[in-house]
């Protein structure tokens, strides 16, 4: 059986990241279920010069952020783990107060409530106190904060070999096999 993995992509920037996510595991037929705000549709024309069509595949839904009556905001959907890559710190202060306006918030807030695997991808960079602090929160209420900060250990040759990295961790955390980078002791 697939696994059944959430995407959410914001407006932050470093769409390349969910890009790459996506990629991995549509090769791997798992079931994904997407939400793209506005914002990172516009993010993703101006970072990747795609928008959401790109992601119109079999064994994929997608799904307006703004319609909250879907099935993936319901504790009775059951699902793998919920990805936010990359995750907006707007997107982070909704979840981290409970504020469930979205579908995005929403799922992430179910996540929470029937612990299942909530991965959070920030992007921002710096961040201040309130950032830190919605941060904390959710990583107390069982989310994984993994920044959007990747090693060198691996020797990257280019952009592709450092987005890999973040997937790799992110694949990682959702407990699913990967070798889109060595271990940390095998090519040092």
């Amino acid at each position: 059986m697939t696994e059944k993995i959430i995407i959410a992509i914001t407006g932050a920037s470093g769409v390349l990241y969910a890009k790459s996510l996506f990629d991995f595991l549509h090769k791997r037929n798992s079931e994904l279920h997407l939400i793209i705000t506005k914002n990172a549709n516009t993010i993703m024309m101006n970072e990747l010069g795609i928008d959401e069509d790109y992601f119109r595949k079999g064994n994929v839904s997608l799904y307006e952020n703004s319609n909250i009556n879907v099935r993936i905001a319901s504790g009775s959907f059951k699902f793998h783990g919920m990805v936010i890559i990359p995750a907006s710190m707007g997107t982070i202060g909704r979840i981290a107060n409970g504020y469930s306006d979205d579908v995005i918030s929403r799922v992430a807030d179910v996540s929470l409530k029937e612990r299942r695997r909530l991965i959070i991808v920030p992007r921002e960079t710096p961040v201040n106190e309130i950032h830190i602090n919605n941060m904390l929160i959710l990583s107390r209420a069982g989310g994984v904060i993994l920044p959007a900060s990747p090693a060198f250990y691996h020797k990257p040759k280019d952009i592709d070999d450092v987005i890999k990295f973040i997937t790799s961790k992110v694949l990682n955390q959702l407990g699913i096999e990967n070798d889109l980078i060595p271990s940390y002791a095998e090519d040092i």
